[in-house]
């Protein structure tokens, strides 16, 4: 049973599989190279992977630190819940499994959706390649307002340690998923997300933007209208891509174009509309967002 409180608690007691998954990680993408060698696929870009993992290295740094505060007020909602979960219930488990999902689902909606999250979760999309390398490339300013989503949880009677293990469990087999090696899964493919699902939300390919959300369900982006079979070929990257292997303007970049953009644009409620209106939308025209190029093509 999981008796924690956030003062006798050590954030790593928190998150521990994500240290044994990373021997795991190395492991994995060492059986890629191999098949991506037998199958006559490019091999890594060296620099385009060691940007990812350096990506990932800062987002672990960053996270020890968001992960502390996160838990801090998970638990003092908590403190206030309207129930309670056991965290010895099979039950509890299960049902958080699907609640977290969802939420992890509404978290990466909006990080598509609404341009300040979108450039703190651009990163992750903005190699034009997809290994497993890749799922490296974790976001920095994303973790500055990630955990908004999941706040309603523990209000609704889960431990935060249990939400803090279940969302490591999301990313662990999000990791898997970044891979061209893994073609289809058959009836499996209806129910949860595939490395087909997940190739097509990296492609910038129009028809294929802000599709397939999910994070280990598909079932969210199939009953909200945004799922997309991958039925052309993907094209990697983002709609203008960047060209550097530079972590700090890998992840800074656009930061920087939102600021430009608020900066140059009259009146205050374009300002506010280039911050919360979907990426693409500006006040004269001139950039278009994911809806409306989809409803162009």
């Amino acid at each position: 049973m999981i008796q924690s409180s956030f003062f006798n608690l050590n954030i790593f007691e928190t998150d521990p599989i994500i240290a044994w998954a990373v021997p795991g990680f190395l492991v994995l993408i060492g059986i890629e190279l191999l098949v991506r060698h037998w199958e006559r696929l490019p091999a890594y870009d060296g620099k385009d992977a060691l940007a990812s993992i350096a990506m990932g290295i800062g987002s672990a740094v960053i996270n020890l630190f968001m992960k502390t505060l996160a838990f801090f007020v998970f638990w003092k909602i908590y403190e206030r819940r309207v129930f309670t979960f056991p965290t010895d219930a099979w039950y509890s488990w299960v049902a958080l499994f699907f609640l977290e999902d969802l939420a992890f689902y509404m978290h990466h909606r909006a990080c598509h959706e609404i341009r300040l999250f979108w450039a703190g979760h651009v990163n992750h999309h903005s190699s034009q390649n997809y290994n497993l390398a890749v799922a490296l490339r974790q976001s920095w300013g994303e973790l500055t307002h990630k955990y908004i989503w999941w706040l309603w949880l523990p209000l609704i009677g889960f431990h935060p340690q249990m939400i803090l293990m279940q969302m490591s469990i999301s990313l662990i087999y999000q990791f898997w998923l970044h891979t061209e090696t893994i073609k289809s899964l058959g009836p499996l493919e209806w129910i949860f997300n595939t490395p087909s699902h997940h190739r097509v939300h990296h492609g910038s390919n129009i028809r294929y933007l802000d599709r397939n959300h999910a994070g280990i369900l598909i079932i969210w982006d199939r009953l909200f209208g945004t799922f997309q079979q991958e039925d052309e070929k993907v094209k990697y990257g983002i709609t203008t891509n960047i060209h550097t292997y530079n972590p700090l303007k890998i992840a800074t970049h656009e930061y920087i174009a939102l600021w430009n953009d608020v900066r140059k644009a009259p009146g205050l409620l374009n300002k506010l509309k280039y911050i919360f209106m979907p990426p693409g939308w500006s006040h004269d025209g001139s950039s278009k967002t994911a809806r409306q190029l989809r409803e162009a093509l």
